[in-house]
């Protein structure tokens, strides 16, 4: 067993609001960031969870006086600046940023390459910025980017090579994500509605997320969570569709609580990766069931933020998280009506709960899976 891996300090920006607790107070009312928005003058209006850049802008103008950044960029800064303010950035502390498109939207209209279109320069200006010293990581792998941020995190400190770590995580809507997921029919006409009956679809989003991770946080941190162990398996099972038997997830989340000494009984809340896509969203429920966590209060957060692609997993585990020290779990909106084969316990209204153990799920294209387990410390 290494050394022990704390989550102290995270913070997001997100359309439900540019801090945690503003996130947080939206979610207990039931409020969505999912709503109907013309993204470009090629496409008809359709839902999505959008920030709104003209109160983005206003927002960025606030702390920051260079303008010298895409919107993407200004999302992630936005994000991590309260954390590196209350966090010394050492020789020995990584900066680990998770995205799957990054700043794809520069490639609009152009015939040449621009540099900050290449992920490991958009991490580097990022890193540069805030005076980083080590040589940034990109995580970059579908949509379990998020949760394996995480774990490139922990899996980095526990083996020496760092003694704390900043992960970022990002992505915007932009036509190219709009087009490949039209490509695959798998946009939703409506507000998605994860595992339920009449789901048709996903739900696209926009988001950043950042996370202070470290082996040493001071006895002073209100917030602290344990990463308890991690893994991620691929299924191989076929480039967008996931495997029928949830073998990926189900070795991933077996990995997971093994090394975090957890069982069934004990995980408290699942935060599932929930896409309302007829083929994920069954998948997960037979990976639950085959490790037993049929009966554990679970949701999903897409019809909250939509599809964040690179964000959602470190989002989603914010959010848990958040769920956790106020002892409520929040429902997973929209759902009305179980659509899945197997039996799960989806929370349908607000309530309280003591949440020790949490299990994150993500699953993603190319067959990628990841699980976490974190628990309140």
């Amino acid at each position: 067993m290494g050394k022990e891996i704390h989550i102290t300090d995270y913070n997001c920006v997100t359309p439900l609001g540019f801090d945690v607790e503003s996130n947080w107070k939206a979610l207990l009312e039931g409020k969505s960031g999912v709503a109907l928005h013309q993204v470009s003058d090629n496409l008809e209006a359709f839902f999505v969870s959008k920030i709104d850049s003209e109160k983005l802008e206003e927002e960025f103008k606030k702390f920051f006086d260079n303008q010298d950044f895409t919107r993407l960029e200004k999302m992630f800064l936005l994000s991590l600046k309260p954390l590196v303010e209350k966090h010394p950035i050492s020789d020995e502390t990584a900066f680990i940023l998770s995205t799957t498109k990054g700043n794809i939207s520069l490639l609009k209209n152009k015939t040449d390459l621009p540099e900050g279109v290449y992920l490991s320069k958009l991490a580097q200006k990022l890193a540069d910025f805030f005076g980083f010293k080590t040589k940034p990581i990109v995580v970059s792998n579908a949509c379990v980017s998020g949760v394996m941020a995480i774990s490139v995190a922990k899996n980095m400190i526990q083996a020496g090579k760092y003694k704390d770590a900043f992960v970022i995580a990002g992505d915007e809507i932009s036509e190219f994500v709009i087009s490949g997921f039209n490509s695959f029919q798998a946009i939703g006409s409506e507000p998605c509605k994860p595992y339920d009956k009449n789901r048709n679809g996903i739900n696209l989003g926009e988001a950043t997320a950042a996370m202070y991770i470290t082996s040493t946080p001071s006895e002073t941190e209100k917030l602290r969570f344990k990463v308890l162990g991690d893994s991620a398996i691929n299924d191989a099972n076929h480039i967008s569709g996931p495997s029928r038997t949830g073998d990926g997830l189900f070795a991933s989340i077996q990995n997971a609580m093994k090394e975090a000494k957890v069982s069934a009984e004990q995980i408290d809340f699942i935060s599932a990766h929930g896409t309302a896509t007829i083929y994920n969203d069954e998948m997960e429920a037979i990976a639950f069931n085959r490790m037993e966590l049929q009966n554990v209060p679970l949701n999903s957060m897409k019809a909250y933020y939509g599809h964040c692609l690179g964000a959602s997993g470190l989002l989603e585990s914010i959010i848990s998280m958040e769920s956790s020290l106020h002892n409520t779990l929040i429902p997973s909106k929209n759902f009305e009506e179980m659509g899945v084969s197997q039996d799960l316990n989806i929370i349908k209204e607000n309530q309280p709960s003591e949440i020790k153990y949490i299990l994150k799920t993500a699953s993603g294209f190319g067959g990628c899976n990841a699980a976490i387990v974190l628990e309140k410390a």
